[in-house]
C-alpha cells in the first residue's frame, strides 16, 4: 500500500475526527480508511488512533505523529508546487491576518519588499488580537504567536518566540533589581489585564519546570504596546517577548531580569487550512516569512 496515501488517509481522519467523515471527503468506503490506518500501524508498530463505535481519538503518540505529517504534507505539497509552477508567476489576491502588536512591527513593513518581488499578488491584511477563524473567514494564512491549540489547520514555525522580563535602567535603580521570580511581589508589575490573551501569567523555568506567576500591580491593560510605553516610562517590569523589546534592549532603553529563570520558547507560527494545491502566492509569503525571520540579524535591528 502507498505510505504516502496511508499518510494522508490518518491527517484526514484524524483532522475530521471521524472515519466516515474522511471517507466521504475522498469518494471511498469507511472500511477502506480503517484499512490504511491499521497498515500504518502495523508498519509503524505503535496505535496512533483509539477507535471505538462512538468517538475517535488521538494516542500520545498519534498526536506527536499528526504534527510531523502535517508539515511534511505541507512540505511535500510545496515541492510539487515548486516543479509544476516552473516560470510560472504567482498570482492573485493574497488575505493575511496577524495579531495587531506583531503585525504592525513585523508584518505590515515586510509587505512592499514582497508585492516589489511579485508584482501579479495584491494583499489585504487583517491586524487583531481577536482569534481570526481563517477557514470560515476566507483568509489564505494567518500569523500566530505563542503556544498553538489543537487545530485542523497545517502550521509552519517561523522563528522562535522568548519571553524577557524588562524594565527600564532607571526603574531597576530606583527600585532594585530581583534576583528571583518570588521578589517580583514587591515590584511594580504591568500585567495584561484579565480579558487579554495572556491568561497564564508569566512564565519561568524554576526548580526545572515551568511557572506561571500573575504578579500583581497598580497598573494593568489590556493592550500590551501600552504596556510596552509604560515600561519605557519606567513605570515598572513588564514581561514582553524579544520580538518587542530587543532593540529597546540593544539600544539600552530596556534591561532583561530574571535570565536564568527564562522559560523555554514558545513560537511564531503560519497557519494555513489544509489544502490538496497550496497557492503559490501562499507558498511564497510563508517562504518569505521564514526567510526574514530567520536572518541573525532581523530581530536587532527593529531598535
Amino acid at each position: 500500500m502507498d505510505r504516502l496515501k496511508q499518510i494522508e488517509s490518518f491527517v484526514s481522519v484524524a483532522t475530521k475526527g471521524s472515519l466516515t467523515a474522511a471517507a466521504q471527503l475522498e469518494g471511498v468506503a469507511p472500511a477502506v480508511m480503517g484499512r490504511r490506518i491499521d497498515a500504518l500501524e502495523a508498519r509503524l508498530g505503535v496505535k496512533l488512533l483509539l477507535r471505538t463505535t462512538r468517538r475517535l481519538s488521538l494516542t500520545h503518540e498519534g498526536s506527536a505523529f499528526l504534527e510531523d505529517c502535517q508539515r511534511l504534507l505541507a512540505e511535500f505539497n510545496s515541492a510539487e508546487a515548486s516543479v509544476s509552477a516552473g516560470g510560472v508567476k504567482a498570482s492573485g489576491h493574497l488575505r493575511i491576518t496577524a495579531p495587531a502588536g506583531f503585525g504592525r512591527r513585523h508584518v505590515a513593513p515586510l509587505l512592499p519588499e514582497f508585492l516589489a518581488s511579485h508584482p501579479d499578488v495584491s494583499v489585504s491584511l487583517n491586524l487583531s488580537d481577536r482569534v481570526v477563524d481563517i477557514a470560515a473567514e476566507g483568509f489564505d494564512c494567518a500569523v500566530r504567536v505563542g503556544d498553538l491549540p489543537d487545530s485542523s489547520l497545517i502550521s509552519v514555525r517561523l522563528a522562535d518566540n522568548r519571553r524577557l522580563c524588562v524594565a527600564t535602567p532607571a526603574y531597576l535603580k530606583r527600585a532594585g533589581v530581583p534576583q528571583h521570580p518570588s521578589e517580583l511581589g514587591r515590584h511594580a508589575c504591568l500585567t495584561l489585564s484579565s480579558d487579554a490573551s495572556q491568561t497564564r501569567g508569566w512564565a519561568f523555568a524554576i526548580d526545572g519546570a515551568v511557572q506561571h506567576l500573575r504578579p500583581n500591580g497598580r497598573l494593568d491593560c489590556s493592550d500590551g504596546q501600552v504596556l510596552h510605553d509604560w515600561c519605557l516610562a519606567g513605570l515598572g517590569l513588564a514581561w514582553r517577548s524579544t520580538w518587542e523589546v530587543e532593540g529597546d534592549i540593544a539600544a539600552g532603553r530596556l534591561v532583561s531580569v530574571l535570565d536564568d529563570f527564562a522559560a523555554p520558547p514558545n513560537g511564531i507560527y503560519a497557519l494555513f487550512p489544509q489544502a490538496k494545491h497550496l497557492p503559490l502566492r501562499v507558498r511564497l509569503w510563508i517562504d518569505f516569512l521564514k526567510a526574514n525571520y530567520g536572518r541573525p540579524d532581523y530581530w536587532g535591528r527593529q531598535a
